[in-house]
């Protein structure tokens, strides 16, 4: 995978967020575009758009994207509608990166949980991960992932 492009409705506020929040570092890399080619691949008209690019992890890139033309509408989508995808960041210490994200007053959907088979649950080889749930600036679900030690 080469990156991951997300929409967002400021741009300075998400990258800002990002670093501080989430410890990803933008790498430099910018574009802006006016183009009716560019908005033709990405299907939107009069397209006026900047992003900018930051390292998550490794090897994965993302991309944060404002659009200044169309207005954009605001996220509303849930983890079930049909085209909503979430970024998982996995983490060495998830109870410890709750405690920070509440302390910032970060959106939190709900304590973490622990998979583990029961209670409706059939979490196979995930069993003993720890998940949470989070929103960024603009509502979008992200999610911190904790593999069993």
């Amino acid at each position: 995978m080469h990156h991951i492009g997300v929409p967002v409705s400021d741009l300075a506020r998400s990258v800002r967020w990002y670093e501080d929040v989430l410890g990803i570092a933008p790498n430099g890399v910018t574009i802006s575009a006016t183009n009716p080619a560019i908005g033709a691949v990405v299907e939107v008209e009069n397209a006026s758009m900047r992003a900018s690019f930051a390292l998550a992890g490794d090897n994965v890139l993302l991309e944060l994207i404002q659009y200044d033309s169309p207005q954009p509408r605001p996220f509303t989508g849930r983890n079930s509608d049909v085209g909503v995808m979430h970024l998982c960041f996995e983490v060495d210490d998830l109870d410890a990166a709750h405690r920070e994200l509440v302390e910032r007053g970060v959106h939190v959907n709900a304590e973490p949980v622990v998979l583990q088979d029961g209670d409706g649950v059939e979490a196979g080889t995930l069993a003993g991960t720890k998940i949470l749930y989070l929103r960024d600036p603009d509502g979008i679900q992200l999610e911190l992932f904790q593999l069993p030690s």
